[in-house]
């Protein structure tokens, strides 16, 4: 859409825009430092004079949007407010943050060069720029946690303005903000950033689905109102005959994350239960009153309605990491679905939105959320001090802690230690020191002997079993989920491989010396293909192991002159069987322009002649019908990616410059594709189903597996199909088979 506004009307949107933001300040409980914040207005306005936004409105819009989300939705005061509004100026502008300084303080500047740290710098061809960038996110918290809050401002607000974007970028962005910025601001406890962000994602992800599910949502919103106004209203009248303040209300799920249960749980949109959740959020004037209030409420819920016995979640004795406080129990509801009831004080519901902003040092002074902060953050210190080569491993790494549920556990003596849910025993002992880790042999949880590879539960006492001559395992890297365990444990393996391939070096360098024989490249390269070996560093780890040995018997009527020479009588090259020949590639190269892959162009799946112009990605096996992504790998091929894929999301948060949208043509050949079945067993079950894939529906079946147990059966079955509709097709027939209770394509 064409931009249109004169300069009057630019010039009083902006002060609109700087207005609310002042006005929104003002209504806060910070100390009102307006002159400060005005100048830093006006600063920005010079620097960003001219400069336009790709949507073409004032670029200075953007500064002022972020300032608000800073300051109405984070909850930050002056010093981050005017850091937003200049957070652009270093990196866009001939000003430098000497010149903030001078006009601002250390504070401000130094923040806002923790601002333009993240966002400027060039790396390597081969270095993931988003990964390198999110390192440098994380380096900067340690010194100030509002460059991190400032930033998922700056994110949320592009997220909000990227209609105006090219879809390739939409696509890149959206995946990166997905992979890193939402798990990011759901550690910091920013519920409702993390929430939109996901949601934001999604819609320019699958924009279909989206707008289908918020359709949905939609039209069953009266009926939902009536079911909740059912459910509520008995609780409200135990809730007024306790003189308490409060509201009640639903808080429908975000479309993620309805989308999310869909996906993972194989149901439509009417078998997600528990599509809302009750919230009550009561008045407290005194803070050591919050718990005794919470339960008693819950008491009142409970005489009311029936309780799930395994749902109950106590999170005021022992908060989340990211601060996150409250009481939720689950119960049956009059519709016979179970419902979530969050109870909560303001107190509780503002950190709970809010995150660590809202109780940061720099408002109410050193509190308990600092400290768990102040844990996290050391955590990350310590991975960032011996990064992974692998720019995308460091982020996997990362994103363990950020994704993480959190279960309590103790030592011995009673300390207690917050680590992610699934955490092992050999987790516990790498979290507590790296010694205890390299040496862990086993586990006591609960005075009962226990393996490494144990799963903790909450409220676990766990010691740790030590012997020195215990070594770090590669097989460890299993069983490890906590960030810190995986970093700690890959830095032992490094160490001792590092150890392991000098003594092999030493070898190979002997064997070769005692022989009169140069160690030269094609020396190197006869022996890796005649043991059958990756690379060099494979040859000498195994060489240090003692899993391969060089043969000294095999040279004695060698001639010592020639390596080529003696290489072959070594091991016989030229004789035996020839190696069976690579086969040829059936994939088109992705053309390029002027040396350069055109990504702005939508990329069309074709196939002609059984000459395809594509790869199926194995991870997610994509066929005709599915929303994917192309991704160009280093052979340029184009590699196609399923837009849900786990890689796919690694993707497209670190290699933007490499993915195409993509279209699939109207393909000929058919895909393999796997169904997974389940139902309650009875006599000719089987029969009906093969009935219905091959004769009803005509569908080729390549393999079917079935087994039956305790008047349950489960099957897998590969089938033939040519495009997605088939599969769905497929499945929703199955399931109207009796018996059958649920029909899904794997992956």
């Amino acid at each position: 859409m064409e931009y249109k506004m004169t300069a009057e009307e630019e010039k009083q949107m902006v002060e609109a825009a700087f207005k609310n933001l002042l006005d929104g300040y003002l209504a806060s409980n910070h100390r009102k430092k307006v002159e400060i914040i005005e100048k830093a207005y006006k600063f920005a306005c010079e620097a960003h004079k001219g400069i336009r936004r790709r949507s073409g409105e004032p670029y200075i819009l953007h500064p002022i949007a972020v300032a608000t989300i800073v300051s109405q939705e984070i909850g930050l005061g002056s010093t981050s407010i005017c850091a937003a509004l200049l957070h652009d100026v270093v990196e866009d502008t001939d000003y430098t943050v000497e010149d903030l300084e001078a006009q601002f303080g250390k504070k401000i500047a130094n923040i806002v060069e923790g601002l333009t740290k993240i966002s400027g710098g060039i790396f390597g061809d081969k270095a993931s720029v988003q990964a390198e960038n999110f390192r440098k996110l994380l380096l900067t918290m340690s010194n100030d946690i509002r460059v991190v809050l400032i930033k998922m401002a700056d994110r949320l607000h592009n997220m909000r303005t990227l209609g105006s974007m090219l879809p390739s970028k939409q696509y890149k962005i959206a995946g990166e903000t997905l992979y890193i910025y939402a798990p990011l601001a759901h550690r910091l406890g920013l519920f409702a950033i993390k929430t939109e962000l996901e949601d934001l994602s999604f819609k320019y992800e699958h924009p279909d689905t989206y707008e289908n599910i918020k359709r949905q949502i939609a039209d069953s919103e009266e009926a939902r109102n009536k079911i909740f106004d059912k459910f509520a209203t008995p609780i409200r009248a135990k809730l007024d005959a306790m003189g308490l303040q409060y509201d009640m209300k639903a808080r429908v799920k975000s479309v993620y994350s309805i989308w999310n249960k869909m996906e993972t749980k194989h149901v439509s949109f009417n078998e997600v239960y528990d599509l809302y959740a009750a919230r009550i959020v009561f008045k407290c004037d005194r803070e050591c009153d919050e718990k005794r209030i919470c339960w008693n409420i819950y008491s009142e819920i409970t005489d009311l309605y029936s309780l799930h016995p395994d749902r109950t979640r106590d999170w005021i004795s022992v908060p989340k990491a990211n601060g996150y406080r409250a009481l939720h129990l689950t119960v049956m509801g009059p519709d016979g679905n179970w419902v979530e009831v969050q109870i909560r004080s303001e107190r509780m519901d503002e950190m709970a939105e809010k995150g660590f902003a809202a109780h940061w040092k720099y408002k109410i002074g050193e509190g308990e959320e600092e400290t768990e902060l102040r844990t996290w953050l050391m955590t990350i210190e310590e991975i960032l001090s011996n990064p992974e080569p692998n720019a995308l491993d460091f982020l996997d790494t990362i994103k363990l802690n950020l994704f993480a549920s959190e279960i309590v556990v103790f030592t011995p003596k009673g300390e207690l230690m917050t680590m992610p849910k699934d955490a092992t025993v050999l987790d516990m002992a790498f979290n507590l020191h790296s010694e205890l880790g390299m040496h862990c042999i086993a586990g006591k949880v609960n005075h009962k002997l226990v393996s490494l590879s144990h799963k903790l539960q909450s409220g676990d006492q766990v010691e740790i079993l030590t012997s020195r001559s215990q070594t770090a395992k590669a097989e460890w890297e299993k069983f490890v989920v906590t960030a810190t365990g995986k970093s700690r444990l890959r830095q032992a393996l490094r160490k001792q491989r590092r150890n392991i391939v000098d003594k092999g070096t030493g070898i190979l360098d002997k064997f070769l010396a005692e022989h009169n024989v140069a160690m030269t490249g094609d020396v190197i390269n006869r022996i890796i293909s005649k043991l059958k070996l990756q690379n060099k560093d494979e040859l000498l780890y195994k060489l240090g192991c003692g899993e391969v040995k060089l043969e000294g018997e095999h040279l004695k009527d060698a001639k010592i002159s020639s390596a080529g020479n003696l290489l072959s009588k070594i091991f016989s090259f030229g004789g035996g069987k020839k190696s069976k020949e690579e086969p040829k590639s059936i994939t088109k190269k992705v053309e390029r322009v002027n040396g350069k892959i055109d990504i702005s162009k939508v990329y069309v799946l074709t196939s002609e002649n059984g000459v395809s112009n594509y790869k199926l990605a194995g991870c997610c096996n994509p066929i005709p019908g599915d929303d994917v992504v192309g991704y160009v790998n280093d052979n340029d091929e184009v590699v196609v990616h399923k837009l849900s894929c786990e890689n796919a999301m690694r993707l497209k948060s670190s290699y933007g410059g490499r993915l195409l949208q993509t279209n699939w043509d109207s393909l000929s050949e058919k895909f393999l594709v796997a169904v997974n079945i389940e139902g309650v067993d009875r006599m000719g079950i089987l029969q009906e189903i093969i009935y219905t894939i091959s004769t009803t529906l005509a569908i080729d079946i390549r393999n079917l597996q079935i087994g039956a147990q305790d008047g349950l059966f489960t099957s897998h079955l590969d089938v033939m199909v040519k495009d997605a509709t088939v599969v769905n097709n497929l499945c929703k027939r199955l399931r109207s088979i009796k018996g059958v209770t649920a029909a899904t394509r794997k992956n």
